[in-house]
C-alpha cells in the first residue's frame, strides 16, 4: 500500500482531469493522478477541440502542440448535421481542430509531466472520506490524503455515487455506435480528408443515422451509426465485428471491404446533469457531473473547459488568495453551462426527423440557419464562445465574457496567460493592483471607451476598471 500526501487528488486520467491536474501543477500546487488503467488507452473516441477550446489551450501555451497531433482543421461546425460557421465570431481560431482524444490526452500528460506531476496508472479509487480539514482517498495499493478531491472519472463516477448525489436527467430511447475502422476498398464518394461538417451525418429511416469520417491515414475512418428511436435491450453487449460489417455492407454497399476493426463501443443517448457539482472538499468535473448524446462534438471541449474553470479558483483557495467560498462559484458558472448544452443537444435531437412534421421544422430550421445571425448564434452554442458568467447588475457589459485574442506589437494577448495569472490590460502604465497581476500595456482594448480591465486566468473579464475586489483576498 503505497501512503502519500497531495493537497489535491484528481480521480481519472482523462482529457479533463489532466487539464485540470496541469491547471494546478501550473500554480504549484501538489496534485495527485489516480487512474484505474495500467496505461493509456490510445483510442481515438472523441475528435474534436472546438474554436473555444483551442483559446483555452492556446492561453497555456498548449495548442501547438496539439495542432501537431492533430489530423485536420474544419472550418465549421453543425447543428443536427446542419453546418454552420464561425465566421461571425472575433476569434483567432474559427476552426474545429480535428485530433483523436488519445493524442489530446498525450498532449496533456507530456506537459504534466514536464510540469514534475505524475499518474498513478492502475490505481481505480475505491472510497474516500472528508472532514473539516481533508479527505482521505482510497484507491488500489494506496491511499493519499489530501486537502481535496476533484472527481474526473465519467459518466458512472465512483466520486459523484460517494457523495450520494443524484444525476438526474432523461433515459434516451436510442443509442450509437462508433468504431474506427480500415477499408481495403472504402464507400464510393467519401471524403480522403475531414474539412467540412458538410455530408458526414446523414439520415436512413426515421430515427437511423451514420457517420464516416475520414482520421488521415489512408483508409482510416470513424464509422458511427445508431437508431435514436429503439435502443437494444443489452446496452453493455460487446459490439462485434460482425455487426459493424453487416452495418456497412447495409449502408454502403457489398463492394466495400473492411481490412481491420481497430476499436468499436456502444454508448446511450442519455442526458444528466449531478445535483452540485461541490460537496464540501469534494467536487465533479467533465463526465462525471453532467453526460450527453455527442451532438455537436461538445463533451471532450465542455469537460477541458469546467477543469479551466476550477483549476485557477482552487489553486487561488489553496494558497490563500481566495476564501474557500469562491468554490461555489465554479458550481454556479459552469453548471448552467452544461445545462445549456444539454437544452442544445436535445433541440439538435428534436431536428433528426422521425415524422413528417419533424421533417418540415428540419427544412425551415435549415433555411434559417443560412442567416448570418442564425449562424452566429447556432456556432456560438456549439463552439463554446457564446459562454457569459454572471456579473454584477451595473457591471460593463464585457464583464463575464472571454477575452478575443487581440493581436500586440510582439505575439498575442493570449501568450500573457501562459504563466495562469491574473492580467491586468491597460493602455496607461499602471502599478500592479496585487502581486499575483501581471500588468501589461497595450495600445487598445477590445471594447471602446475602456482603458483598462481586469481579465481572469481563463481568459474571461472580470472587471473592466480594474480592482480586483472580490476576485483576489487582499
Amino acid at each position: 500500500m503505497i501512503e502519500l500526501t497531495a493537497e489535491v487528488v484528481v480521480a481519472g486520467a482523462g482529457p479533463t482531469g489532466l487539464m485540470l491536474a496541469n491547471e494546478l501543477a501550473l500554480a504549484g500546487v501538489d496534485v495527485v493522478v489516480l487512474e484505474r488503467l495500467s496505461a493509456r488507452s490510445g483510442l481515438s473516441k472523441a475528435l474534436n477541440l472546438q474554436p473555444r477550446t483551442a483559446e483555452v489551450l492556446d492561453l497555456r501555451g498548449l495548442l501547438g502542440r496539439a495542432e501537431q497531433r492533430s489530423f485536420a482543421t474544419v472550418g465549421e461546425g453543425h447543428f443536427a448535421a446542419i453546418p454552420v460557421s464561425y465566421a461571425g465570431w472575433d476569434t483567432r481560431h474559427p476552426y474545429q481542430v480535428g485530433i483523436p482524444q488519445g493524442e489530446v490526452e498525450a498532449t496533456l500528460e507530456e506537459r504534466l509531466v514536464e510540469q514534475g506531476g505524475t499518474v498513478l496508472r492502475g490505481h481505480e479509487l475505491t472510497g474516500f472520506v472528508q472532514d473539516a480539514t481533508g479527505v482521505t482517498v482510497t484507491a488500489d495499493g494506496a491511499r493519499v490524503r489530501a486537502d481535496y478531491l476533484v472527481g474526473c472519472d465519467g459518466g458512472r463516477s465512483a466520486v459523484r455515487r460517494g457523495l450520494g448525489l443524484s444525476f438526474d436527467g432523461v433515459q434516451g430511447r436510442g443509442y450509437g455506435v462508433v468504431a474506427d475502422v480500415v477499408f481495403r476498398v472504402a464507400p464510393a464518394g467519401v471524403p480522403e480528408q475531414w474539412r467540412s461538417m458538410r455530408n458526414i451525418v446523414a439520415s436512413h429511416g426515421a430515427g437511423v443515422f451514420h457517420t464516416l469520417i475520414p482520421l488521415g491515414p489512408p483508409g482510416l475512418y470513424r464509422l458511427g451509426y445508431g437508431d435514436r428511436l429503439r435502443r437494444p435491450a443489452d446496452m453493455r453487449a460487446k459490439v462485434t465485428d460482425d455487426e459493424i460489417r453487416q452495418v456497412v455492407r447495409e449502408r454502403y454497399g457489398e463492394e466495400v471491404e473492411i481490412e481491420e476493426i481497430r476499436w468499436a463501443s456502444r454508448f446511450a443517448d442519455d442526458s444528466r446533469l449531478a445535483q452540485r457539482y461541490r460537496s464540501g472538499r469534494v467536487l465533479l468535473a467533465g463526465d462525471a457531473a453532467h453526460i450527453h448524446f455527442a451532438a455537436g462534438g461538445q463533451g471532450l471541449n465542455l469537460g477541458l473547459q469546467d477543469a479551466m474553470n476550477l483549476g485557477w479558483k482552487l489553486a487561488a483557495v489553496l494558497r490563500g488568495r481566495a476564501p474557500a467560498g469562491q468554490l461555489d462559484t465554479y458550481e454556479s458558472e459552469r453548471r448552467p453551462v452544461a445545462a445549456r448544452v444539454m437544452d442544445n443537444v436535445a433541440t439538435q435531437s428534436a431536428l433528426i426527423p422521425t415524422t413528417a412534421e419533424q421533417r418540415a421544422v428540419r427544412a425551415l430550421v435549415t433555411e434559417l440557419a443560412a442567416l448570418p445571425e442564425v449562424q452566429r448564434h447556432l456556432s456560438g452554442l456549439v463552439s463554446g464562445l457564446d459562454v457569459r458568467y454572471p456579473a454584477p447588475p451595473d457591471a460593463h457589459p464585457a464583464t463575464g465574457t472571454r477575452l478575443p485574442d487581440f493581436e500586440l506589437e510582439h505575439g498575442y494577448a493570449s501568450d500573457l496567460f501562459h504563466s495562469g495569472r491574473f492580467v491586468l490590460l491597460t493602455t496607461e502604465p499602471a502599478p500592479a493592483p496585487h502581486p499575483d497581476v501581471t500588468v501589461a500595456v497595450v495600445p487598445r482594448l477590445p471594447w471602446p471607451g475602456v482603458t483598462r480591465a481586469l481579465i481572469r486566468p481563463d481568459g474571461y473579464v472580470a472587471s473592466t476598471t480594474g480592482s480586483t475586489e472580490g476576485w483576489i483576498a487582499a
